[in-house]
């Protein structure tokens, strides 16, 4: 599978999944009012967008033809 998350795209995904995980610690602690249920969801958020920006890749937007990658002059990723 070819990288299609581009460097922005990566902080912005580091970012969402640092403040997921950070908030799912938090439920589970007791610390945020949130709903039982919104910790693993927020964990799976979390661990989701830090694989993807870690890997370069997401198969959501392999399905929908999303690339963020800029093209470099070489024409490979």
């Amino acid at each position: 599978m070819n990288q299609n998350v581009g460097a922005t795209d990566k902080l912005v995904r580091i970012a969402v999944g640092a403040v997921a995980g950070v908030a799912s610690i938090a439920t589970l602690a007791g610390a945020a009012p949130l709903p039982a249920l919104a910790a693993p969801v927020l964990g799976v958020v979390a661990i989701a967008m830090l694989a993807t920006a870690a890997t370069g890749t997401c198969g959501l937007y392999a399905l929908l033809g999303v690339d963020t990658c800029p093209a470099d002059a070489g024409g490979s990723r």
